[in-house]
């Protein structure tokens, strides 16, 4: 079965990872990319010919008619494009534009991936099949859509939306009668959906400074969560379930970094503030010897990189900046967990950066 795009996206990387051979004729797979990043943009184009050259851009997969007003006005767009073996990722930016896949389209082409649309900002409206189902998201979920069945998206300002092309054998894996989908929305209103959200504000804030290693697990976890949410089973497939205990774990570790300073971070403030519950939170932390453990941690590593950074500042005003209840508990900590005093830790970081000069 052909999987369309990303059918060939994969022949391009296939064929970029065939220049990375060895002298013995070996190929190095330290070095074979896992991942293509591409940016577009219309940018550097004469105004009357942006509106063009993204319809020339996108028509790889859409048709994107061009009106008189965009040529005349110009036109904003922006895509980047991050490839994967088995699915391809867009983060697309906008001005109003229509674009849309016609049955006539449908038939000249071997695109048959389903797409998982995501409205970050602006209005998009979507109508799909005979019955003309409408589907309009300004942030309230996500958009299923099949490549093999007509549609049409309309963004009636400047907007912003990420897209997951995803094999048509990966999803119907999953997913009883998945050409159903097409068209359909969930909704942020689960646990499961409200986690989606958490990852992909997070895929947009960090995705362009993440390795490519990094990058491709963070959107491979947010194609198993989205999947799993479209999924008609009441309980999640074993991958999914992972990769929903891995998402959950890393919003909670950003929520304890960021609060590392505040006196009411505890167990108890982390249950709350993400209800759930007690058993499955304390079951996460279990190789850090528990959530209060990992807290305690955290702080104590902090202190170590503000040891090193601020070598001016006293120990104790460390100590009590992130919430150790006296210097001489802060000191006993550091010394179990770093084997010195937090003195002789900065003496010792003072000592190398001296000698590396």
């Amino acid at each position: 079965m052909s999987n369309g795009y990303t059918d060939v996206v994969a022949q391009r990387i296939a064929a970029r990872e065939q220049r990375y051979v060895l002298p013995d004729g070996g190929r190095s797979a330290d070095v074979a990319p896992q991942m293509l990043r591409q940016h577009f943009t219309v940018g550097a184009e004469a105004r009357n010919l942006q509106a063009l050259a993204w319809s020339d851009y996108v028509g790889r997969t859409l048709e994107v008619p061009v009106t008189r007003g965009q040529v005349a006005s110009g036109f904003f767009g922006e895509l980047d494009t991050y490839v994967l073996k088995d699915l391809v990722f867009l983060d697309s930016r906008t001005d109003p534009v229509c674009q849309r896949r016609t049955n006539a389209r449908i038939s000249r082409d071997a695109v048959r991936d389903y797409v998982f649309h995501v409205a970050v900002d602006g209005v998009i409206e979507t109508v799909t099949g005979p019955q003309q189902r409408k589907a309009e998201q300004f942030r309230p979920g996500i958009l299923a859509l099949d490549m093999g069945q007509p549609m049409q998206m309309m963004r009636p300002g400047r907007a912003r939306a990420l897209a997951f092309f995803v094999p048509r054998a990966t999803v119907e894996a999953e997913i009883l009668d998945a050409p159903a989908l097409h068209g359909r929305v969930v909704t942020y209103t689960t646990p499961l959906t409200r986690l989606i959200l958490d990852q992909v504000v997070t895929l947009c804030r960090q995705l362009p400074q993440l390795s490519d290693a990094e990058a491709a697990q963070v959107i491979r976890t947010c194609v198993q969560l989205i999947i799993a949410a479209f999924g008609k089973q009441a309980r999640l497939a074993e991958g999914a379930r992972a990769a929903a205990h891995a998402a959950l774990r890393s919003q909670i570790q950003r929520y304890i970094q960021a609060n590392l300073g505040e006196d009411t971070l505890t167990p108890d403030s982390v249950l709350r503030q993400f209800a759930i519950p007690r058993p499955t939170l304390y079951r996460m932390f279990t190789h850090e010897g528990g959530l209060g453990a990992y807290i305690r941690h955290c702080r104590l590593r902090e202190a170590a990189n503000e040891l090193v950074r601020s070598p001016k500042v006293v120990v104790t005003e460390i100590a009590y900046g992130l919430c150790f209840s006296s210097a001489s508990d802060f000191i006993r900590a550091f010394r179990r967990c770093y084997g010195m005093t937090p003195q002789e830790f900065r003496m010792q970081a003072l000592l190398r950066e001296l000698g590396q000069r």
